[in-house]
């Protein structure tokens, strides 16, 4: 067989495309980010799960060398933007703030929850958890949690609580608060902590249990009474603030977690650069003291203990809501 120039020129054409290839595609990983990022909130601006968010965002992005931009949405309970980013492409620019609301509640609560949160993502790591505190205004006759509680036997539905979104940890908290102490009041859910803490300053409602962040501004304005924390013990930011546990429901215990999720398929070495930078944020400098100073303890596990810790969850709280008979269209 003669080879002509014409032959020889596309033999070395297609072997030069073909070593390229895979050099290229390692580059483009090796690269990430080359763009600004963006994580999808399921809660509105101004609440604890945006607060902390916003936080170990900002570290992220200074450690990746691009910005991670976070993107606020709290529509049916944060089920629409925890769908948005399961529908994102697996390239690691989209990430999910992942917390108990959309990604273990949900699936048990909402009727039309179309994904299913442990199967669709892939977990990066567990960033925090804290206890909530059982808040009431200033100008509150109910002195204590168990002042509180009194009133709410004694007269069945007549206090409001707000919540940052049905199926929240807010939510949730509340709920099991209820189901253990035996009592019974009205649910005003919000799209977020912060829309909630407003009316309840306006008196549009009596009480909530909320995340530190949300709330820490007004506790320290003293425009809020924090009558009790929602852990097991007493937290070391409020150590004059009783436990539920300890003001005589000792089996009761909340806390709020925060996660960071990707979707599914999302390239192991990709996912691997926003964990380590995530740790790093979370473990290191302001951003820690600032969680510490907030309530919550910096963790920073395995995706696959972050995975099991979920899964033990979505077990934990499907039990309370069907305990609650608790459904949302």
């Amino acid at each position: 067989m003669t080879i002509t120039r014409r032959l020889l020129c596309c033999a070395l054409l297609a072997a030069s495309t073909t070593l390229a290839a895979p050099a290229g595609g390692a580059f483009a990983q090796d690269a990430f980010p080359t763009r600004p990022m963006k994580l999808l909130v399921p809660y509105a601006a101004g609440g604890g799960t945006d607060a902390i968010a916003r936080l170990v965002a900002q570290g992220v992005g200074e450690k990746l060398g691009q910005s991670l931009v976070v993107e606020n949405n709290g529509s049916a309970g944060g089920n629409v933007a925890t769908q948005q980013a399961s529908k994102a492409d697996p390239d690691g620019y989209t990430v999910l703030m992942a917390n108990q609301g959309p990604m273990v509640v949900n699936p048990h609560l909402f009727k039309n929850v179309k994904i299913d949160p442990l199967t669709v993502f892939d977990p990066i790591t567990l960033i925090t958890a804290a206890p909530l505190v059982v808040v009431v205004p200033k100008s509150s006759p109910h002195k204590s949690v168990k002042d509180l509680v009194d009133f709410a036997q004694k007269n069945p539905g007549k206090l409001s609580y707000g919540s940052a979104g049905n199926g929240s940890a807010s939510h949730l908290a509340t709920v099991l608060l209820a189901q253990v102490a035996n009592f019974q009041a009205t649910h005003v859910p919000y799209r977020g902590a912060g829309p909630a803490l407003n009316d309840l300053l306006g008196g549009r409602m009596d009480f909530m249990v909320t995340t530190v962040p949300s709330v820490l501004g007004l506790i320290e304005s003293g425009d809020v009474q924090v009558l009790a924390v929602t852990g097991k013990q007493r937290a070391k930011k409020f150590p004059q603030v009783p436990s539920v546990a300890e003001s005589g429901w000792p089996t009761y215990e909340a806390t709020a977690w925060y996660g960071f999720a990707v979707p599914k398929g999302t390239p192991k070495d990709i996912a691997d650069k926003i964990r380590k930078a995530t740790i790093e944020t979370i473990t290191t400098g302001v951003v820690k003291e600032r969680l510490e100073n907030e309530g919550a303890e910096p963790i920073g596990n395995s995706p696959d203990e972050f995975a099991a810790m979920m899964k033990a969850e979505s077990a934990r709280w499907a039990d309370i809501i069907k305990k609650a008979s608790i459904s949302v269209d």
